[in-house]
């Protein structure tokens, strides 16, 4: 497993975290296990998604395809809710973008 995966994967899984914490806030903690082990999986596989060894090209571009790939995995979702946690949507497309941001800072 390349260390970009690896990272990627940390950082999705991470991100989760922050992510599933934030929704069980929201939910007045009432949201259920599965409804929260899913959001946190759905980050992990974004993380996985921007992780995938990708050719080399600009940082712009780079966080665009962070955003399209953290668009693409957290409709699924956004789609299993009724399409009614804009907020978690909304934070999936972030997310990529700020994996693919981690992945590829400048390395001083």
């Amino acid at each position: 497993m390349s260390r970009r995966l690896k990272e990627a994967l940390i950082g999705g899984a991470l991100l989760g975290i922050i992510c599933v914490v934030g929704a069980y806030l929201r939910s007045g903690s009432t949201a259920s296990p599965i409804v929260i082990f899913s959001l946190w999986y759905n980050r992990v596989i974004i993380g996985l998604a921007v992780g995938a060894p990708w050719n080399e090209t600009s940082r712009i571009k780079a966080l665009l395809r962070g955003a399209l790939l953290g668009l693409l995995v957290s409709f699924a979702y956004y789609s299993s809710t009724g399409f009614q946690d804009h907020i978690s949507f909304v934070a999936g497309i972030l997310y990529g973008v700020l994996i693919e941001a981690w992945l590829t800072r400048s390395k001083k």
